[in-house]
């Protein structure tokens, strides 16, 4: 029987890692030397304005970042009066998100780089390639959430 010896680099779950890392690193120098944001941010004003009004709690399950990282996001965000908190009638102990006339600008200048920087990536592979592999990561996710 031969043993299957663990090689870091390729181990899926570190590939995947890594290289999230790496895309997420480029992305994050173009936004801060761009727009004066970070990843945390954007990923805060991309949800609200996907969704347009959310709370911090929600932006973390759909995000997967932690609870920390969304409210320092959010906190700066409304002191630059980018986002605003309104109340929520669903919860009161928590308060929906929404963006400003200003977020809605700067969500309207960052969304188009944030398309063309992903282009600029995935142009280097096939229309069917880049299907196959987001297919492959959303089944992915719903094996690791356990609903195959």
């Amino acid at each position: 029987m031969t043993d299957k010896v663990l090689r870091l680099d390729a181990f899926i779950p570190y590939r995947l890692s890594f290289t999230a890392a790496l895309l997420s690193d480029a992305i994050a120098e173009s936004y801060e030397a761009l727009f004066g944001i970070s990843i945390a941010e954007w990923r805060v004003i991309a949800w609200v304005a996907e969704r347009g009004s959310i709370t911090q709690q929600q932006i973390c399950a759909l995000s997967r970042m932690d609870k920390v990282t969304v409210s320092r996001a959010a906190i700066a965000l409304t002191g630059r009066g980018v986002l605003r908190r309104l109340p929520n009638a669903e919860d009161r102990r928590s308060h929906l998100l929404a963006l400003t006339e200003e977020g809605e600008r700067l969500h309207a200048a960052i969304a188009p780089k944030a398309l063309e920087l992903e282009s600029g990536v995935f142009s280097h592979f096939s229309a069917e390639e880049v299907e196959a592999f987001v297919g492959m990561l959303r089944r992915i996710d719903a094996v690791v959430l356990g609903e195959r």
